[in-house]
């Protein structure tokens, strides 16, 4: 990690976090040390019913930041992000790259962001090869058909899907 951040701003990492993963976990850690601040952003989706509530994606990424830095904090939001970073007075959102399937998607996010204010950056952060494969769905499907997790989340994060699965059932 480097002892200083290089860029003096607020950054957005914007997403569902349903469950947080290491790959999660790695960019939020590298997005803290380039950026003055860092904000976790939960996606609130009216439409959408999550595995988790937003509140207990909230403290799951709350126990998780706390050993990152003092100058990251969670939050959650609905509606547009523009509107959200308008909020926070922030300009900068944070994207986890990793796949090229990611890029096309994130490349249509970021224009759109863009076009709707122009003062917004988004900076692309791409995942380690370690990282490369872990998405929160994978991660829910292989939990539920009865596979170890414990190798793509945080201990806090297995225990929390296991119990919800058991709920569930």
């Amino acid at each position: 990690m480097l002892p200083f951040r290089l860029i003096m701003a607020e950054a957005v990492f914007p997403g569902s976090f349903d469950p947080v993963t290491h790959g999660h976990i790695d960019i939020i850690t590298r997005a803290a040390s380039i950026f003055d601040s860092v904000t976790v952003a939960i996606l609130n989706h009216p439409d959408k019913v999550g595995f988790f509530t937003v509140p207990e994606r909230m403290a799951m990424l709350e126990e998780q930041v706390r050993e990152i830095s003092p100058h990251v904090r969670v939050d959650c939001f609905s509606g547009l992000l523009v509107d959200y970073l308008a909020a926070r007075k922030a300009r900068v959102i944070i994207r986890g790259l990793r796949a090229i399937s990611d890029y096309d998607y994130e490349v249509q996010m970021a224009l759109m962001n863009k076009s709707l204010r122009e003062d917004i950056e988004t900076v692309f952060l791409v995942a380690r090869e370690a990282n490369s494969f872990i998405s929160s769905s994978i991660v829910r499907q292989v939990a539920t058909l009865g596979g170890d997790i414990s190798k793509f989340v945080p201990k806090n994060v297995v225990q929390a899907v296991l119990n919800k699965i058991a709920v569930k059932k």
